[in-house]
């Protein structure tokens, strides 16, 4: 008899125990933050060089990372669909009409894209439906390697916070512009190059929505290097955990067009 009733109740602890773990795994199977890093096109930009200060982080802030260097991985629709963020770094590349049809109907579902440089604004030339998502595609970089200053304009954004303006030696991006992009930081070209543009006032980092996916961007990052400037990395970092959907991190952009005298509606 003593057997017996203390059998009863380790069946029952048995029986609750197995109903609680499957509970606990999908919870965690829901929480898991999954990332998709590619790298290719263009070797200047060193994309795998740039990829690697990146992707250790992203796992240290709890991301499953997936590196790969082939545009192929956006074919596979059930995949992408489960992702929390796409991390891209293709200069000059060429996309077919089915891999770009996977990233774009990834991202307008709702899975974050960030990158920085050519790697985001100058991947695909040939895609303006892509250039449309991204909100911005390069035009030049007048003078190459050059001393800019970029000035943050959105300071109480998390993305900003604590951060100042700082200066930069690399190329200054001059783009071609959504103007309906959330603008975070800015550069002003000084037209030593290129006397016409002198005082023009350029993006430099931006977030917008394409469909239910958030997009970031930043233009800094033409080498590995440029990552040495604590401004930049951490305005990457902070970008992409934002795009990821990572609570803390602000809120969807606000779209205000320089051309209109009040806020987009």
């Amino acid at each position: 008899m003593r057997t017996l009733r203390h059998a009863v109740p380790l069946v029952l602890l048995a029986s609750t125990l197995g109903s609680l773990i499957p509970r606990a795994t999908a919870q965690e199977a829901a929480s898991q933050k999954t990332a998709l890093i590619v790298w290719g096109g263009w070797a200047g930009h060193q994309p795998k060089e740039t990829v690697d200060i990146f992707a250790p982080w992203l796992e240290e802030q709890g991301f499953e990372v997936e590196i790969s260097n082939t545009l192929d991985s956006y074919l596979d629709a059930g995949k992408m669909s489960t992702l929390t963020l796409v991390v891209q770094s293709v200069t000059m590349g060429q996309i077919t009409a089915e891999q770009e049809r996977g990233l774009l109907n990834a991202i307008r579902g709702g899975v974050g894209l960030a990158g920085w440089h050519g790697g985001l604004s100058d991947a695909f030339r040939s895609s303006t439906e892509y250039e449309f998502m991204v909100g911005g595609s390069f035009a030049a970089h007048p003078g190459g390697a050059v001393d800019y200053d970029v000035h943050l304009t959105k300071r109480d954004d998390p993305i900003l916070q604590g951060l100042q303006d700082f200066s930069m030696h690399s190329e200054q991006y001059y783009m071609l512009m959504d103007p309906s992009v959330d603008v975070m930081a800015t550069t002003t070209f000084s037209g030593k190059s290129v006397p016409a543009i002198a005082g023009v006032v350029m993006p430099v980092v931006w977030k917008k929505l394409y469909g239910k996916g958030r997009v970031f961007h930043s233009t800094l990052g033409h080498a590995a290097a440029d990552f040495t400037s604590p401004e930049a990395r951490t305005i990457m970092q902070r970008g992409m955990l934002w795009a990821a959907r990572v609570p803390g991190t602000g809120g969807d952009p606000v779209r205000v067009n320089p051309y209109r005298s009040s806020p987009a509606r």
